[in-house]
């Protein structure tokens, strides 16, 4: 039975790949964090600060006002 599934195990990876693939070496385990848990909390708090830096709140000055945004 334990050889049987052994078997399965080793067999595994090649009944799933299409026919004719040559897969590469698997990624390290700092490659694979780097890729999928690193590089998309980066993109994400990067844009975040783009985007907030770019729509915050404005200050306003008393010396600039127009008639166009403030009411007398």
């Amino acid at each position: 039975m334990i050889k049987t599934l052994s078997q399965v195990a080793v067999l595994s990876p090649r009944i799933n790949q299409e026919p004719g693939a040559m897969p590469g070496e698997g990624l390290t385990a700092l490659q694979t964090f780097t890729y999928f848990v690193a590089a998309p909390i980066g993109l994400f708090l990067g844009i975040s600060l783009i985007v907030w830096a770019l729509t915050g709140d404005k200050k306003k000055s008393a010396s600039s006002s127009s008639v166009i945004t403030s009411i007398e």
